[in-house]
């Protein structure tokens, strides 16, 4: 044990002292009390709230020579109280959140192999769903091209659930079994535009004969447009998916949204937008048709609502989503801030043949204040106006309150960084 502890040591030492590299060695833990009446899904009668304090712990590691750039996340995730006190083994969270490296080839040419995170444009189908004590990262290999105010990324990704000599069928629950997605993004003056080609690939396994288990693939292709000028601001998003879904479905669906952001000063921000996403008549594909559109791996926590009724593990293939928000960002002195939101939802196509498509309204507050560069305490409560419609879809019609609070505290310390980088571009 004692020249394992000097062979780390000196290993160390060599990093650290590198004249050809950089090393930056941070931190990050981040414990959230929630306390739940609602939250996702409407309250049902004789229940108790939920409350509970969930953490996450990260530590991360950034190496960086001239040509490479070598980057380790491990993080743990658990709920205070999930583990038995004296207990001898604690196998509940620690996982491998990002282990990645990135070769540069030439000035212009990249590539960027292992589990990554992929953040695209305002995360709306590419993030990595942050907010999520476990977040998001994909098993990839990213080739990139950059030049001047142009980007190209290619991206790949196959999954298995563990060595085999036969047999590619995936077993593995909630992933796909492969991907490939193009990414081109182009700056202006006053504008910038992103451009996604997806193919998806899910995983089909026929329960009775393991001969016609197979990969079903649809295809998503949009664009993401950014206008800035002067005080306002204004963001789209047109996406269209085709192709199959995993039951077979055929499908034709659709995003639209449109969003504007005005200055007011430099204290306060204001956003007015909205959001069409299409759906299926009565929640469901009807003759081989799937007309509700999935934003696949965006970080939808950010959108339609912090009270995660869409999208976040849930109402998928149903009716869609008519969303318009108006949102406002105030600054409070130099290290505080307040953000609140007002959504509107409304399905997209017919909940039933009686049954108003209003689904209700939501209230957001998040307040925030920095104690200092490394510590910040975030606070939020959001409360859900349901209508008929989202009683009909949530089979609830208790009538109960619907809603949810939150206090995060953010520590984020760096806790060792060289300062060798005169060979470094």
């Amino acid at each position: 044990m004692k020249n394992i502890k000097l062979m780390f040591f000196a290993f160390f030492s060599f990093l650290a002292t590198n004249v050809n590299a950089q090393l930056k060695v941070d931190a990050e833990l981040r414990p959230r009390f929630e306390y739940r009446h609602g939250y996702k899904t409407l309250f049902a009668d004789n229940l108790d709230p939920a409350a509970f304090v969930v953490q996450r712990t990260r530590l991360n590691t950034s190496y960086k020579m001239e040509k490479l750039n070598f980057y380790i996340s491990i993080q743990d995730v658990r709920v205070w109280g999930d583990v038995p006190q004296l207990n001898t083994a604690d196998n509940n969270g620690l996982s491998l959140h990002q282990a990645w490296a990135k070769i540069t080839v030439t000035n212009t040419i990249s590539t960027k192999i292992g589990r990554q995170e992929i953040i695209y444009d305002d995360s709306r189908f590419f993030g990595n769903v942050n907010w999520a004590s476990q977040a998001r990262s994909h098993d990839l290999a990213l080739f990139q091209y950059k030049k001047d105010h142009f980007k190209f990324d290619l991206g790949l990704a196959f999954n298995q659930d563990g060595e085999a000599l036969n047999n590619n069928t995936l077993t593995t629950p909630k992933t796909y079994k492969s991907f490939q997605y193009v990414w081109l993004h182009k700056n202006w003056t006053n504008l910038a535009a992103s451009f996604l080609l997806l193919n998806n690939g899910m995983q089909y396994i026929d329960t009775v004969d393991d001969t016609k288990n197979e990969t079903r693939f649809s295809q998503t292709i949009g664009t993401h447009l950014k206008y800035k000028k002067n005080k306002l601001s204004l963001s789209s998003n047109l996406y269209y998916q085709t192709g199959k879904d995993v039951n077979d479905n055929s499908l034709s669906a659709y995003l639209i949204s449109l969003e504007a952001k005005y200055k007011l000063s430099n204290k306060a921000k204001l956003g007015l937008g909205a959001e069409l996403q299409s759906g299926n008549d009565y929640g469901s594909p009807t003759n081989g048709d799937n007309n509700a559109f999935t934003p696949l791996y965006g970080t939808n926590h950010k959108f339609n609502g912090f009270m995660d009724y869409f999208y976040v593990g849930n109402h998928l293939n149903n009716v869609g989503l008519i969303d318009i928000h108006l949102n406002a960002n105030f600054k409070i002195k130099s290290k505080s801030s307040l953000y609140l939101a007002f959504h509107n939802f409304s399905a997209a196509a017919d909940i039933g043949s009686t049954i108003d498509q209003q689904l209700g309204n939501e209230l957001d507050v998040v307040y925030t204040h920095k104690l200092n560069k490394e510590v910040a305490i975030k606070a939020g409560y959001s409360h859900m106006f349901t209508s008929d419609g989202m009683e009909a879809l949530k089979a609830n019609t208790d009538g109960n309150i619907n809603n949810w609070g939150w206090v995060m505290l953010i520590i984020k310390p760096t806790l060792f960084k060289n300062s060798n980088t005169s060979s470094l571009k």
